[in-house]
C-alpha cells in the first residue's frame, strides 16, 4: 500500500491543523493498524498516535493525549490526524504508516508516506 500525507503547515502556538494520511494505491485492510510518527530536528523518529483499520481502537503517545485525535474515514482510505492546542514542541516533520502489527517504534511499520511538516510559531 502507498500512503500520502497532506496537511501540515505554519500555525501559532494554540492552533489546530488537521493531516491526512490517503491510500494512493492498494487499500487498507481491516487487520491494518495506521500510526502517525514525527521528527524533528536532531531527533529520532517518535510515535504519535495510531489506530487500528477495523476496531478503531486508538493509541496516543502521553505528550499528545487529550489534544490529539487520530480517526479514520473508511470509504475514503484516509487517516485524519486532528491537532489541537499545538505546542512548540509538535513542530515536526509527521509521517504516517500502516502495517499489520501495533508497535511504537518505525521498525513495526513496513508501509511509509512522505512527510509533512508542521511548523508551530511561539
Amino acid at each position: 500500500v502507498q500512503l500520502q500525507a497532506s496537511g501540515g503547515g505554519l500555525v501559532q502556538a494554540g492552533g489546530s491543523l488537521r493531516l491526512s494520511c490517503t491510500a494512493s494505491s492498494g487499500r487498507i485492510y481491516s487487520s491494518y493498524i495506521v500510526g502517525w510518527f514525527r521528527q524533528a530536528p536532531g531527533k529520532e523518529r517518535e510515535f504519535v498516535a495510531a489506530i487500528r483499520w477495523g476496531s478503531q481502537l486508538r493509541y496516543y503517545e502521553d505528550s499528545v493525549r487529550g489534544r490529539f485525535t487520530i480517526s479514520r474515514d473508511s470509504p475514503k482510505n484516509t487517516v485524519y490526524l486532528q491537532m489541537n492546542n499545538l505546542k512548540p514542541d509538535d513542530a515536526a516533520v509527521y509521517y504516517c504508516a500502516a502495517g499489520t502489527q501495533y508497535g511504537t517504534t518505525p521498525d513495526s511499520y513496513p508501509y511509509w508516506g512522505q512527510g509533512t511538516l508542521v511548523t508551530v510559531s511561539s
